[in-house]
């Protein structure tokens, strides 16, 4: 699958974004290694702090179902560049996917700005660094 059409699937996916409160939707779409595509929404709650972004609810979609390792990652909003996620997103993504493991951001302008995990977040934290892993 082209990063464009992993794009477009998070491009579809923001529409299901529920945002009352921000107005500010975002998309994800998440490709494993044997091609399936799992996508996600931002959902916001009115007590923010339980609202969660579309990277995760991509990934997690991805997990629910069994795929534990996420070999792409798109996150698209209506923004002037790429949009950008979220420190917790950053966290996340090195919990499914590798450290050299591409990530796309977009906006709604057709703009996308290649990334990995390790560049979003270095230094991450992941579970090769507990012991007891």
């Amino acid at each position: 699958m082209t990063k464009e059409k992993l794009m477009q699937a998070a491009i579809a996916a923001r529409k299901n974004a529920y945002i009352p409160y921000s107005h500010f939707g975002v998309g994800a779409a998440a490709l494993t290694s044997d091609g399936r595509v799992f996508t996600g929404a931002n959902i916001e709650n009115a007590s923010y702090g339980l609202t969660m972004c579309a990277e995760r609810n991509a990934l997690f979609a991805a997990a629910s179902a069994g795929y534990y390792e996420i070999s792409e990652l798109a996150v698209v909003a209506d923004t002037d560049a790429g949009v950008a996620p979220c420190g917790a997103c950053r966290q996340v993504m090195t919990e499914f996917m590798a450290q050299d493991a591409p990530v796309y951001l977009g906006n709604l302008h057709g703009e996308i700005d290649d990334t990995t995990v390790a560049a979003l977040l270095p230094g991450s934290f992941v579970k090769g660094d507990m012991h007891n892993a």
